[in-house]
């Protein structure tokens, strides 16, 4: 199953987030399928290409907690 779920980057304490389509059992490092948009929560910038989330939703892909609570501020 597709997952639409976050990608942690940044070094400690100043975290980034990659908003990424990728297969459920796969390590949130693994080479995701697409990427959505990215999250900077430090400056509060979100970036996300909606129909590109759309579109994966279409085909089935499941959205997380946490990037459902993103996409409810956009």
């Amino acid at each position: 199953m597709i997952k639409i779920r976050l990608s942690r980057g940044g070094v400690r304490n100043k975290p980034f987030y990659k908003i990424v389509a990728i297969d459920e059992k796969k390590k949130k490092t693994a080479p995701y399928l697409e990427m959505l948009g990215h999250w900077r929560p430090s400056t509060k910038d979100l970036s996300l290409d909606k129909k590109k989330v759309e579109a994966w939703v279409k085909k089935g892909a499941q959205v997380s907690p946490a990037v459902k609570k993103l996409l409810d501020q956009k």
